[in-house]
């Protein structure tokens, strides 16, 4: 079965959709595992950086996105007497799924959606649900919706991976929810600056919450952090705001949920956004490249780890890119 990870963050601009598909990628190609990446944010970064424009607007066209899953959730298909409705099939998560991407065996995408989900839509559903069902309140079904949204749409496919990431969107939408609600572990990627703290507690202090409100209603929340990854460290590293940020950091988390691995400022990673491919494809000899290697080492050692699984331990030098 396939472990779930959420990379969230409350603030944008951390380098989280980086941080995933190049994650993603030194998995599949370094490591052989099988691994699916899952678009959760409207800005379609991730699917973006993994396949060319041309190929998602004839994944659009063909209603192969996130989008058509989602609202098969929230409102699936009646069965029609007309033969016209009754011919058309049901699109599942393996329909939606681009295979090989950048031609990497086992590195799979969901595509994600520039207009994902109707909040109206979502609402008068939850709203007719309530008033049928005369025992839920709305909080109840929201939350209902909340723990059955993702869990839903993934059931079909864990068996098919070792990982399914979810890239989420900044703040705190029903889809990051959802996807927090799944996910077995979470990456918080974060930059070496005073803000990036405040982003920290807030997601923290968000997911207890979270795991009370599905805990009152009989859901078990079992998210756990992986761990804060530091990204675009680059010349911030030197300066007394990254040291303030570092060890307020360190005074909040122990160090196995901290990454030794940082990710440095590299001007290939913006040049392999621009070709639509991960940089550890486009360019592995690279600084950014060679530290998503690193990385992907100390991922799988610290999910061993959590896990309770063997493997053989990964040395990482916590100084390689300070």
């Amino acid at each position: 079965m396939a472990h779930i990870i959420a990379t969230v963050n409350m603030k944008g601009g951390v380098g989280k959709t980086t941080l995933t598909v190049n994650l993603a990628t030194c998995l599949a190609k370094n490591h052989g595992k099988r691994v699916l990446v899952v678009d959760l944010d409207t800005q379609i970064s991730a699917t973006l950086s993994m396949i060319a424009p041309q190929e998602f607007s004839k994944l659009r066209k063909g209603r192969r996105t996130l989008k058509h899953l989602i609202q098969e959730v929230v409102q699936p298909t009646p069965v029609s007497q007309s033969p016209a409705l009754e011919s058309r099939s049901v699109l599942t998560i393996n329909d939606a799924i681009h295979p090989y991407v950048a031609t990497v065996k086992g590195l799979d995408l969901l595509p994600g959606d520039i207009d994902l989900y109707d909040d109206f839509l979502i609402s008068r559903t939850l709203h007719h649900k309530t008033v049928r069902d005369a025992h839920d309140n709305f909080e109840q079904a929201w939350s209902t919706l909340e723990q059955q949204l993702m869990n839903e749409i993934l059931k079909p496919v864990l068996k098919d991976y070792d990982f399914i990431i979810l890239d989420c969107a900044p703040g705190y939408n029903l889809l990051t929810r959802s996807a927090l609600v799944s996910s077995d572990f979470y990456l918080l990627p974060a930059r070496p600056e005073p803000l990036s703290l405040i982003g920290i507690q807030l997601l923290e202090r968000r997911i207890e919450k979270l795991r009370e409100v599905h805990q009152e209603l009989g859901h078990t929340v079992k998210i756990k952090l992986l761990g804060v990854v530091f990204t675009l460290s680059g010349n911030l590293i030197t300066g007394r705001y990254y040291q303030q940020v570092m060890r307020r950091v360190t005074e909040e988390f122990t160090t196995d949920k901290i990454f030794g691995t940082r990710i440095p400022v590299d001007v290939s990673v913006s040049k392999a956004v621009d070709g639509f491919t991960p940089v550890v494809i486009s360019n592995p000899q690279s600084a950014g490249a060679r530290a998503f290697t690193k990385l992907g080492q100390e991922f799988l050692a610290k999910m061993a780890t959590a896990t309770g699984e063997r493997r053989s331990p990964t040395k990482v030098d916590f100084q390689d890119f300070e």
